[in-house]
């Protein structure tokens, strides 16, 4: 479980393919700590268990992991959003974000507002129910309100803060990133679709 703040922002020093997946290695900046064998890392809003004990942080990737989310795309040099799970008594200072990426979602524009920037997007395929006007998403691990919702997209906006310590700052029109739905509404949606599957209309 994370909380969609990222900590760091770290550095891809391979991505090397195996059989049905792939072993990814990230560089996170200086005194972020060791990363113990077993512990649970969002990378880029992809939640991932930490293989062995040292600085960088070295986490194996299933073939669903690179079918559902960017990171089968990453290079050499690639800048990656790092947070380490919630523990017991921390501050919630995003959302409940779980690591579990939906889809994959397009940067469509990038555009000045004020002191902050607005950033559309497009909703991944199959998605739209769970984009609501204020409600929550995350982006590459990074918690964020939906400012806007239009047809097939959604717009929220980036402050200096969010764009210096995250793939925000290095982000283009093109980009893609990791779409997952706010826990809260997935489940909300569930539950509405049994209800009406047992009554067969709204009751």
């Amino acid at each position: 479980m994370f909380t969609g703040i990222v900590t760091a922002l770290g550095k891809v020093v391979s991505l090397e393919s195996r059989r049905g997946g792939a072993r990814l290695i990230v560089e996170p900046p200086a005194r972020y700590g060791r990363f113990r064998e077993g512990e649970s890392v969002s990378v880029s809003g992809v939640c991932l268990t930490a293989v062995g004990t040292g600085r960088r942080l070295t986490a194996d990737l299933s073939g669903e992991t690179l079918r559902r989310s960017t990171l089968g795309r990453l290079r050499r040099g690639d800048g990656v959003n790092l947070e380490r799970a919630l523990a017991w008594g921390d501050r919630l200072s995003g959302h409940f974000v779980l690591g579990h990426v939906d889809g994959v979602s397009r940067l469509i524009s990038i555009a000045p507002a004020g002191n902050s920037w607005t950033y559309r997007f497009s909703i991944p395929a199959g998605l739209s129910r769970f984009v609501v006007e204020k409600g929550s998403v995350s982006l590459d691990g990074v918690s964020l309100t939906v400012a806007e919702r239009g047809p097939r997209r959604f717009s929220i906006a980036i402050i200096p803060q969010t764009r210096r310590i995250t793939t925000f700052g290095r982000a283009r029109s093109g980009s893609l990133f990791n779409f997952e739905a706010d826990v809260f509404a997935r489940y909300g949606a569930a539950g509405w679709r049994r209800r009406v599957g047992r009554h067969g209309k709204d009751s």
